[in-house]
């Protein structure tokens, strides 16, 4: 595992649909001579591989006891896209995200506008429906979290919150506030990074999964107290809650398992823990750690915080790594850039199995440890994810 602050620097500066790194200015795919012109391309998702049509409903929620950390003026707020299985038929295609977050995506990611439009990018076709009733007689259903990388917006983890609500999930999505490139928020704002200035200068990102650990538990009073902000919150079962993220994401959900005892699973993609965990565990709640292919970046990007956190993981616990996936593999990106022909000098397995992948092993984890469920992909190594080794320290 291997990703420290230079690589978040990276990412800062040039995570795109390929997740292209910087080199000397420009993205590596310019700096290889890739160029392409946007044509009239047609960009979806993947489809979800459960059986249950996806709704989807948005939320805006403004923690008015706690200021935000990086714009101390501003009450700390959230954005949440909310995924949860629906009734066939009902409500409207729900679209990916605005033009203005799709601008902010290719001004602040270099040579991708080369490749697609922010039109196309507002397009994609996801599967999901805005609005869409709830499917009836299912009973109450656990609910998942998730938090995007440090500059990303929350419509990266779109193709994962799709499966995971087609498989019988509520799916929590979360923008914080200032924390990404261009999140659209109430009152025509498309907020900036604000939190990068001030983190990569001093190296200070465990304050980042710190504030996100007390986003996730305001986020479960308002989801799951007296007096609910969600209008369909009589669907989640409040007694069986996991939370996933990608990048410090990851990282946050094991800050946010170390904060509130409500959350009962964790899964870090490919994240560092800036934040330590606790000396004592995590009160032996499950957690797993998925992790990019170490082997496609350098040695100087070694970073000790898996092997450290490991022996404090004292509940189940499995530690992989996906042979030619690189860090942003575990996002939306690669799946988009494959069809627009944007190469991925960072990530050389392809997005769509980049995503089989992902998707396969964190809903089995939580099918598991949520619903009870065998999950045989976990016990071991399989020859049908030849891709996927089970790592120790």
């Amino acid at each position: 595992m291997r990703k420290i602050i230079r690589k978040l620097a990276c990412v800062a500066a040039a995570w795109a649909l390929s997740g292209g790194m910087v080199v000397g200015g420009t993205t590596a795919a310019a700096a290889a001579g890739a160029a392409a012109s946007p044509g009239p391309v047609g960009l979806e998702l993947p489809r979800p591989t459960g059986r249950f049509p996806v709704g989807r409903d948005t939320l805006h929620l403004v923690d008015r006891g706690r200021k935000d950390p990086w714009v101390p003026t501003a009450g700390r707020e959230l954005m949440v896209s909310l995924y949860y299985p629906a009734l066939a038929g009902t409500g409207t295609p729900a679209a990916y995200m605005t033009e203005a977050e799709a601008r902010a995506l290719l001004t602040d990611r270099g040579d991708l506008g080369r490749y697609v439009t922010p039109e196309q990018v507002a397009s994609v076709r996801t599967h999901s429906r805005q609005g869409a009733l709830p499917r009836p007689g299912r009973g109450r259903l656990p609910l998942v979290v998730l938090s995007p990388g440090f500059t990303l917006t929350r419509f990266s983890l779109t193709t994962l919150a799709e499966d995971l609500a087609s498989r019988g999930y509520v799916v929590a999505s979360l923008d914080h506030a200032y924390e990404a490139d261009g999140a659209s928020f109430p009152g025509g704002r498309t907020l900036g990074c604000e939190a990068c200035a001030q983190v990569f200068p001093d190296r200070s990102l465990g304050r980042v999964s710190d504030g996100r650990a007390k986003d996730v538990s305001f986020l479960l009073d308002r989801l799951t107290g007296d007096r609910p902000a969600w209008r369909y919150a009589r669907l989640i079962d409040a007694r069986h809650v996991g939370m996933a993220g990608h990048s410090i994401g990851g990282a946050s959900a094991a800050s946010a398992m170390a904060a509130d005892p409500r959350v009962d699973a964790g899964v870090n993609l490919d994240g560092t823990f800036f934040a330590p965990l606790p000396e004592q565990g995590l009160g032996g709640r499950p957690f797993l750690l998925v992790g990019g292919d170490p082997a496609l970046l350098p040695p100087d990007l070694d970073d000790p915080s898996w092997p450290q956190a490991w022996p404090r993981l004292d509940g189940w616990k499995r530690w992989v790594t996906v042979t030619g996936m690189g860090h942003p593999g575990f996002t939306d990106w690669p799946v988009l850039g494959d069809q627009v022909g944007y190469p991925h000098p960072e990530t050389p397995l392809s997005g769509t199995r980049s995503q089989q992948i992902t998707r396969a092993y964190v809903g089995d984890f939580f099918d598991l440890h949520l619903k009870g469920r065998p999950a045989p992909r976990l016990d071991g190594p399989t020859a049908a994810d030849p891709e996927v080794v089970f790592t120790h320290p």
